[in-house]
């Protein structure tokens, strides 16, 4: 499987991480987002005519949807998966188009109205921390149950960035201790940003 890359983008990190907390290989590619515009090129839009990142090639199957290659790649891992999975999928392409756009605006400069895209922002994490706070009550970590999903790998990227455009987790404990059990996960991989817990180990 190829993987068609920009290393800061929140969704190609999403379909990194999956593909490394369940041991998939992939073969990454590397575009230039910013400033190059390569995604724009005539040999990308040859392979998704909507000019946006990620895609997943494997094979004959082209993917151009964060949440598709989700499902690919998770086709064989029944234990990634819930009933409540696309729920969750839709909110995180809603927190794309209100972290993630204040972000990008914030980083790259792109054109976005900041006050409503933060807003937006706010809303959707004043959402998540409340289900995660009824999660808690229930003896449950994670936004399906007790287990992660691809329902997790989708929200993460753009809230664990949220910072870069702007917004401030510090209000919502729920939903940082939920990052973290994330970023706890065997086989957890960085990006710009993004960083493992770390290890404290006493001296020998």
């Amino acid at each position: 499987m190829i993987l068609y890359d920009y290393v800061l983008s929140a969704s190609c990190y999403k379909v990194r991480l999956m593909a490394a907390l369940l041991g998939t290989p992939l073969t990454l590619r590397a575009v230039n987002f910013h400033p190059g515009r390569e995604h724009k090129s005539p040999e990308m839009l040859a392979l998704n005519p909507k000019g946006t990142l990620p895609i997943l090639t494997d094979g004959d199957t082209v993917l151009t949807d964060s949440a598709d290659i989700l499902r690919h790649l998770t086709a064989d891992h029944p234990e990634w998966r819930s009933t409540d999975d696309d729920r969750w999928l839709a909110f995180a392409s809603a927190l794309n188009a209100s972290l993630g756009l204040a972000r990008l605006h914030d980083v790259i400069g792109y054109d976005a109205d900041i006050d409503k895209a933060r807003a937006a922002g706010v809303a959707a994490l004043r959402t998540l921390e409340a289900h995660l706070t009824e999660q808690r009550f229930d003896g449950l970590i994670f936004l399906t149950g007790s287990k992660p999903t691809i329902a997790d790998i989708a929200c993460f990227p753009n809230i664990a960035l949220a910072p870069d455009g702007g917004v401030s987790l510090d209000p919502y404990p729920s939903v940082r201790l939920w990052m973290r059990a994330i970023r706890s996960l065997p086989g957890f991989i960085e990006m710009p940003g993004i960083h493992r817990l770390h290890e404290l180990a006493h001296p020998v």
